[in-house]
């Protein structure tokens, strides 16, 4: 079922109040919905031996990190919360990455490309909604046949990466060793590459 007009008359708060009271399917449409504030941001930094896909990509891991941790009874707006999370999980990368204790970071396989309009606090418009509607619909599959494609430990190891846990912390958490983490994150890449 489409909630997308459903969602359109929410407050980007009510919306992440939804995604955190349990309402799932709708992560996929704040995530769309705050992409152009991510490319937007990733043109702030530059990762020296890097993309600016990686930085892209770090900054969805601050948004999800953003949708997950909001104080919906903040007086602070999402919107600007979302935006400090972005930040700070893109120039934690790149600090990390000049320390050159996050080789992966390089290998990363994004699930989103650069295009995107502009966006204000209210929202966002683009050049073509036909376009936008589509690459949503091709990400949401792409998640899914992923996550379909996953096994039992990847998708624990996948699910604890993007709420923006690092090897250390997942393996702690999985009580399994660092090694055997990343080579599960390697194998998740690769399917998300062959798919």
């Amino acid at each position: 079922m489409n909630h997308r007009l459903e969602y359109e008359k929410l407050t980007d708060e009510q919306l992440v109040k939804k995604y955190q009271d349990g309402d799932q399917a709708i992560l996929n449409y704040i995530c769309e919905k705050y992409k152009p504030l991510v490319l937007k941001n990733s043109k702030k930094y530059f990762l020296v031996g890097g993309e600016n896909e990686d930085l892209i990509q770090e900054g969805m891991i601050g948004l999800f990190s953003a949708i997950g941790d909001y104080d919906t009874d903040s007086e602070v707006t999402f919107f600007h919360f979302a935006s400090m999370c972005i930040d700070r999980q893109m120039i934690k990368a790149i600090e990390a990455s000049n320390r050159k204790k996050h080789s992966p970071l390089n290998a990363y396989v994004s699930l989103y490309d650069e295009d995107g309009g502009e966006m204000e606090e209210s929202g966002f418009t683009t050049d073509d909604p036909a376009e936008l509607i589509i690459e949503a619909e091709e990400n949401t599959t792409l998640i899914d046949r992923l996550k379909a494609n996953l096994s039992p430990m990847e998708q624990q190891v996948f699910d604890l990466y993007m709420q923006d846990f690092d090897y250390k912390e997942i393996a702690a958490k999985l009580e399994k060793s660092e090694k055997s983490i990343d080579n599960t994150l390697t194998r998740i890449k690769q399917k998300a590459r062959n798919l």
